[in-house]
């Protein structure tokens, strides 16, 4: 009986320490697929760090995301923007996956606590 125990106790462990592995590495995963579709459609304004600093950006008046309003923003205001366009940004809609769009939120999010 003691080692029926013993064996569930390592086997639980086991799941629990893959679980927690599982968990933490998601965020990393996102950043990483966020990092690509980021460099691909929006640093070309937004610039690679966030901050608009580049010819294209000035040009066209592209705010930083690394702002204290953009901050504020909710997921669901930066899915809005990213599928519908604003001001002179275009839809993603039709461009990007629900996945995609989630994935360079978090993305955009980390790098503004660079």
């Amino acid at each position: 009986m003691t080692m029926r125990i013993n064996w569930a106790v390592k086997f639980g462990a086991c799941l629990l320490a893959l679980a927690v592995m599982l968990l933490w590495s998601a965020p990393a995963q996102a950043q990483s697929a966020g990092e690509k579709v980021y460099k691909a459609k929006c640093a070309g304004c937004h610039g690679p760090d966030g901050t608009a600093a580049t010819a294209a950006g000035k040009a066209t008046k592209t705010p930083s995301v690394c702002t204290e309003e953009a901050a504020k923003a909710t997921d669901a205001d930066w899915t809005e923007i990213i599928t519908k366009g604003k001001n002179k940004m275009p839809a993603y809609d039709k461009k990007l996956t629900e996945a995609e769009i989630k994935d360079v939120i978090a993305y955009m999010r980390s790098l503004c606590k660079k």
